[in-house]
């Protein structure tokens, strides 16, 4: 009866030879993947319809992962999808850092123990609104390297990268245990490239190399015509409403399918100086339904934006301007930038149980907020008494040949003969404040193709260019060249300006800034405050630092850094995680290139980021 009831239910095998009962021994059910077909995706042979959603584990704080995980299971995904961001991993060319918010490995076990599949999409280019694509800005110290593409200066590196990645990540794939089903081969390359299949097979043969042996291998475009070769998945990219259009296209590309939508835009991004992005839920859920209904596949693109932490949002350039991303990545999806459920969440949830015909975990209870009052800047320190040691140099220097990633640069030139006229700046990257001996004079901004003043100079005044990196463009073929600071030259009345005094100014937390208790009177400044949290160290205590009354910067929280603020808006209020604070003694350092005084600053427990506009 045990032998019996052993075999029935396949985890042993009674067998009888020579007349002898051999000993019941464990089988393992052969695990084949993710494979295609008739037209199927097919999971150790069996029919699978992906329904999945994009969170980013650096957009989320590692504290939250499990949380938001479990509210993905609970809309009916069964498949996180996840970037992978290169950037965030080698700051320095060759030191790989996969520890704290960038252990993406935990991140898929833990998406693994709540029953989510993932896909991952390592580029190396990413895309996403994030610092140019995902690719570490040292790739552009040399001036003659062409990052995506066969140039041996993007190549090794890419290379040594994707193999680091491996050991991390390979072991976690499906067919090993883990739950990696799909591996995505670049991305987007049909927007870009030229040299299509010899840059593509390279990368995937790197990605195979770096032990992805043993997942679906895919291209993902939004392009007319997509980037891909033999043997690989198609999948598109396309926002709400255009469905009609892109799917017949889909069918066009991979005829017989299998169908699935990559990236399907639930919501959009938003840009500093524009509106706050928005699609009515109602919109998604129909169209939704009717994919669903037909069968395909579907990536909701985000599923759970969240934030843009620090330095990393990117920007695109669009209608011929330049466009730099707010922090916020809240990109109206179905989960708020705190992880809170919206009404998209509900509308998109019941449309997954009725086309699917499975019941989905309950929704967890969503955690309250607080707001924080009076938290008074009373310390502050003015940028001009803690410059670091300059570089000299005849020419102008990208902040990426000085070595440097992010932050801002200062240009220093001591006028050698009266002069007055137009002072012009060839190639700004992307925001200067100009001033002559050390009062300012006027601001020149790349995204309204601001590149000239007038100025009047006597003999021995000193000429200050402090230039902000307000993101690269992290799309289309204008970020091949999107190095920092000014790109080109600077002219006063048509004569180039040359000998300069060059400051890196990457603004790490450690600059030893000799902070005075009082208001700063000389921007840039800045300034500290410590504060008690009436709730800390959970979700409950998420709160929204409010930026009204500052000028444009950056903000640190126990330091970690919360992100740009820009007093242009959409976006009025960073996100503060409730795990980031603490009950009492809470740092906040705020770098303000504009604002002087000693304001005071206070938190909300809503999120303001702008006045709504539907998403083109």
């Amino acid at each position: 009866m045990n032998a019996l009831k052993s075999m029935s239910m396949g985890i042993g095998l009674g067998l009888l030879l020579a007349g002898q009962t051999v000993a019941a021994q464990p089988i393992k059910m052969a695990k084949h993947g993710l494979t295609t077909q008739n037209g199927q995706l097919r999971l150790d042979g069996q029919p699978l319809r992906i329904i999945a959603g994009d969170m980013h584990y650096t957009r989320v704080p590692r504290e939250y992962w499990r949380a938001r995980l479990k509210m993905a299971k609970a809309m009916g995904l069964n498949t996180i999808t996840t970037y992978v961001f290169w950037n965030a991993h080698e700051l320095t060319p060759g030191q790989y850092d996969f520890s704290g918010q960038n252990d993406i490995a935990e991140f898929i076990r833990e998406a693994q123990q709540e029953g989510l599949y993932v896909i991952l999409r390592p580029g190396p280019y990413v895309c996403s609104e994030w610092d140019f694509g995902g690719l570490p800005a040292w790739l552009l110290k040399d001036r003659n390297a062409h990052v995506r593409s066969t140039d041996p200066g993007f190549m090794q590196p890419a290379q040594r990268w994707l193999h680091r990645l491996g050991q991390e990540l390979a072991p976690l794939q499906y067919t090993h245990g883990g739950n990696i089903i799909a591996v995505q081969v670049e991305n987007e390359y049909g927007s870009f490239g030229k040299d299509n299949d010899a840059y593509l097979q390279q990368i995937r043969k790197d990605i195979v190399d770096s032990g992805f042996d043993a997942s679906l291998l895919y291209t993902s475009d939004s392009a007319p015509e997509p980037a891909s070769l033999p043997g690989l998945l198609k999948v598109i990219n396309f926002g709400v409403g255009h469905a009609p259009e892109k799917l017949p296209k889909l069918h066009q590309w991979q005829p017989g399918g299998p169908y699935m939508v990559g990236e399907y835009w639930v919501g959009w991004f938003d840009h500093w100086g524009g509106p706050h992005y928005v699609i009515d839920a109602g919109k998604v859920a129909k169209e939704l339904d009717g994919m669903l209904k037909q069968g395909y596949s579907v990536s909701l693109y985000m599923f759970h934006g969240g934030t843009s932490f620090g330095w990393m949002s990117g920007a695109n350039w669009d209608d011929n301007s330049y466009q730099p991303d707010v922090t916020s990545y809240d990109y109206d999806s179905p989960l708020d930038e705190s992880g809170r459920p919206t009404a998209k969440y509900d509308a998109l949830r019941k449309v997954i149980a009725q086309d699917t015909g499975v019941t989905p975990p309950p929704v967890p209870a969503t955690p309250g907020t607080q707001a924080i009052a009076d938290i008074k800047l009373d310390e502050s320190a003015s940028l001009w008494d803690a410059l670091p040691t300059p570089v000299a140099s005849h020419d102008l220097k990208t902040m990426e040949e000085l070595g440097e990633s992010y932050g801002d640069i200062l240009y220093r030139k001591h006028i050698d003969a009266a002069t007055a006229g137009t002072l012009h700046i060839d190639g700004l990257h992307d925001y200067a404040i100009v001033y002559v001996n050390g009062k300012r004079v006027g601001t020149l901004d790349r995204r309204l193709k601001q590149d000239s003043l007038p100025v009047k100079l006597a003999k021995g005044d000193t000429l200050d260019l402090l230039v902000q990196n307000d993101g690269r463009i992290n799309f289309g073929e204008k970020l091949v060249n999107e190095r920092k600071g000014i790109v080109g030259s600077v002219s006063l009345q048509g004569q180039p300006l040359v000998d300069w005094q060059i400051y890196a100014l990457p603004f790490a937390l450690n600059d030893n800034l000799k902070y005075a208790h009082g208001p700063c009177k000389h921007a840039p400044c800045t300034y500290r405050a410590t504060f008690n949290a009436p709730v800390s160290g959970s979700a409950d205590a998420d709160t929204f630092l409010d930026t009204a009354g500052l000028g444009k910067g950056m903000i640190w929280l126990n330091g970690h850094p919360l992100g740009r603020f820009w007093n242009i808006g959409p976006q009025r209020t960073l996100y503060v995680p409730g795990a980031w604070l603490k009950p009492s003694g809470n740092e906040l350092v705020v770098l303000d290139l504009l604002t002087e005084g000693q304001p005071t600053l206070h938190t909300l427990k809503h999120p303001l980021l702008g006045t709504p506009k539907n998403a083109p």
